[in-house]
């Protein structure tokens, strides 16, 4: 098997160039290990690659990739808009594209670099390299505005990198906004996935803000723009920066996906309060559950997330007052919560995210809940074994009341001592 250098010798004697590009320098400049490597050819065909290295596999309808050991090698190409959407471009790559025009193609300065496998020549002809330095996130030329997907990468970026995004960029990215809708549900998503795996998920929202794009595939959480809230218990300011706030904090309590986004949803339904009865949010619990069905559907989130959020929504105001709740009604929760796969620990991290002050310490409040393991006790010392034992004539809808029942008596038992 050939190492990278002997592929970019081979590639050079043939009369072409090798270059590593994209996202791999610049994580490499910043001191993060790439994911994975893409390299770009200059100065060869397509059948002339092939000939060099007759064991590469093709793929790729619009232009050729090549996989050479595991890795991927791309021809330089160029790309013409040809009609809306994100796939609507025509394609030339052959030997006579420059790496400079292939990297003018690319979304944004800091992808839009290549290094010479051989000499370690840095090319940058849109200053990626003072853009990394400065934490900004610019468009490479006005070719950006050709794709819409890419209005949601930046969002993206800024997320995971914790980058600014540039003003004439976010002034092309709302150039784009009729286009996302063109954007499948399965793109969009994918995009808000890396966002929410982040450490900071807010950037992502932030930034669809200031480009004005946020009510196209987020309207639950626009809608949270100047919804205000009591200030004793909100400090923060209005339902958005208040959301913005709990799903960066769910950053250190988990790592699970569909619990940040309980976290993030867990509001939804303060977005459709009336103004005149704000700062206050009756009902906004209930609500909530019903824009979590609407926004699972626009942009196609798993059930798993759908199901979790539906519970947070529903739940996270009660959890919050578990102690001043009927036992009756700590049961029902209970036993409604520990079915899903949001469980009573993630229902915790949303109540803890949800509650948390500026001043106090989130794991200090996240301990400070005791739902949780009152309630694992209850299930496992009250449960259908033990009812059965104690009542063998009972089933179905009866065993079920029984068993409620019985881990009221558990509950008041626990509250009298």
């Amino acid at each position: 098997m050939q190492n990278i250098e002997q592929i970019a010798k081979l590639i050079q004697q043939n009369g072409g160039k090798l270059y590593l590009v994209g996202g791999a320098i610049r994580d490499e400049m910043m001191g993060i290990i790439p994911a994975d490597k893409d390299y770009c050819v200059t100065g060869l065909s397509k059948d002339k690659f092939q000939n060099i290295f007759p064991e590469a596999k093709i793929q790729g309808k619009d232009f050729p990739v090549f996989i050479l050991n595991g890795q991927e090698f791309a021809l330089a190409r160029k790309e013409r808009k040809m009609g809306l959407g994100h796939k609507a471009f025509d394609f030339l790559a052959d030997e006579t594209i420059t790496i400079e025009e292939d990297l003018a193609r690319r979304d944004i300065t800091i992808n839009s670099m290549a290094q010479d496998v051989l000499t370690k020549e840095i090319i940058d002809p849109f200053g990626g390299v003072q853009d990394i330095k400065k934490k900004i996130i610019r468009k490479s030329t006005n070719a950006f505005g050709e794709d819409p997907l890419r209005a949601y990468r930046v969002a993206r970026f800024a997320a995971t990198l914790q980058f600014t995004v540039e003003l004439e960029t976010l002034k092309t990215m709302e150039q784009l906004k009729e286009e996302l809708t063109s954007l499948s549900k399965e793109r969009v998503f994918a995009e808000f996935q890396k966002a929410l795996a982040s450490n900071k998920p807010s950037y992502f929202f932030d930034a669809l803000r200031k480009a004005n794009l946020l009510e196209v595939h987020f309207e639950e959480i626009a809608n949270l723009i100047g919804k205000s809230q009591p200030e004793k218990y909100h400090p923060e300011g209005d339902s958005y920066n208040h959301t913005m706030i709990v799903v960066d904090k769910s950053i250190r309590l988990t790592q699970s996906l569909p619990i940040r986004f309980s976290c993030l949803a867990h509001d939804f339904g303060k977005g459709q309060t009336p103004k005149e009865i704000l700062p206050h949010h009756y009902g906004h619990d209930e609500k909530g559950v019903e824009l979590v069905g609407k926004i699972t559907n626009r942009i196609g989130l798993p059930n798993e997330w759908k199901k979790c959020a539906k519970m947070a929504c529903k739940w996270h105001m009660k959890a919050g007052i578990f102690e001043q709740m009927t036992p009756s009604k700590q049961v029902e929760m209970i036993e409604q919560v520990s079915k899903t796969m949001l469980g009573l620990e993630g229902l915790q991290i949303v109540v803890a995210c949800d509650k948390n002050r500026p001043e106090e310490d989130l794991e200090k409040t996240f301990s400070s809940i005791t739902f949780t393991k009152l309630g694992e006790k209850c299930l496992k010392q009250i449960n259908g074994e033990t009812i059965k034992k104690e009542y063998p004539n009972l089933i179905g809808e009866k065993l079920g009341e029984k068993l409620h029942e019985e881990r009221v008596k558990w509950i008041k038992s626990i509250d009298k001592n």
